[in-house]
């Protein structure tokens, strides 16, 4: 038995995380960067989004092939 989601369902999880990572970032800009563009998002979407998925059971593997 495979706990592997099908790639639809996998696109649409991954859809929905992108978009409350957005939110969260937004505030953290908001209220911990005073308004300020934050230049180093990508690591702070990276440790957002490993933190989420962790907190929600998955891992991310890489396949044999």
């Amino acid at each position: 038995m495979s706990n592997q989601m099908p790639v639809d369902e996998t696109k649409d999880f991954l859809r929905e995380l992108l978009i409350r990572t957005a939110a969260a970032h937004g505030e953290h800009e908001r209220d911990d960067l005073g308004g300020v563009y934050d230049e180093d998002w990508p690591r702070w979407y990276a440790a957002f989004m490993a933190d989420a998925l962790a907190d929600g059971g998955h891992t991310i593997v890489r396949s044999a092939s």
